[in-house]
């Protein structure tokens, strides 16, 4: 396509880009996985630094920050005291934090469910014992509440469904092909997966997305995928965007 341009002079497509003078990182599922969080957010500071310092970070958590790994309460600590110096964090909510907002508020019908997909490791990294609330749901809430430090509670509802950075939309599972970008549904947004991973459409933004797990960063025309599956793979990556430029870090502690 790009000789054809050349020969009947069509002007060459335009490769996303963040705005100047920016540098972006998002950070894809952690899934409670502290232990590669950690020496991550170390290296996008040196990767930062070692690419002029100057430029205005910007971090994205794409969601499901809980669940699954060992370390839920550890991971929140970490985003929560700020990142790198001078990073400006955007913190998106995932499924995964959605299900435990809704049981924080006192819905108790999807705990059992929540328990199934690693809620109960998060329970247990808060010092709570999740035996007694498979069959006894009702007082989750209350111990939820007393267990989760103030912060962060704090930071979990603060949690975005969504952010735009020049032409990079950053979504937790994706969008809703055919939907305005400002009419996508917060469940959309946090749980598609067929009808938008099929999608050829272009969105308008690349979309920078979780929730589906690739063996490697998956670079499309219209979206990215990069949740490289931390709790299962012991590979949390991050992408890395400055004008039209894009590279990835990735934190191994490989079971495979």
């Amino acid at each position: 396509m790009g000789r054809l341009r050349q020969l009947i002079g069509w002007p060459p497509a335009r490769r996303a880009a963040v705005p100047a003078g920016m540098r972006v990182y998002a950070v894809g599922d952690v899934h409670g996985r502290a232990d590669l969080l950690e020496p991550l957010l170390g290296w996008i500071a040196e990767d930062h630094a070692r690419r002029g310092g100057e430029a205005a970070l910007q971090i994205v958590f794409l969601g499901d920050l809980i669940d699954r790994g060992p370390a839920s309460a550890k991971v929140i600590d970490l985003v929560a005291n700020g990142g790198p110096a001078g990073a400006q964090q955007h913190v998106l909510s995932g499924n995964h934090e959605e299900m435990l907002l809704a049981i924080l508020a006192g819905e108790t019908e999807g705990v059992a469910s929540w328990l199934d997909h690693g809620g109960a490791e998060t329970l247990e990294s808060y010092g709570v014992d999740p035996a007694r609330f498979w069959a006894d749901s009702e007082g989750l809430p209350r111990v939820l509440r007393a267990a989760i430090p103030s912060r962060h509670l704090a930071l979990l509802r603060a949690m975005l469904d969504q952010v735009r950075i020049g032409d990079y939309l950053f979504v937790h599972a994706g969008i809703r092909p055919g939907v305005p970008i400002e009419d996508q549904a917060a469940r959309d947004l946090r749980w598609i997966r067929k009808d938008f991973l099929t999608s050829t459409a272009d969105h308008g933004p690349v979309v920078v997305h979780g929730h589906t797990i690739v063996p490697k960063v998956d670079h499309r025309h219209n979206r990215i995928a990069i949740d490289t599956g931390a709790y299962r793979t012991g590979r949390l990556t991050a992408l890395g965007l400055e004008g039209q430029a894009r590279w990835t870090l990735t934190s191994r502690l490989d079971q495979a």
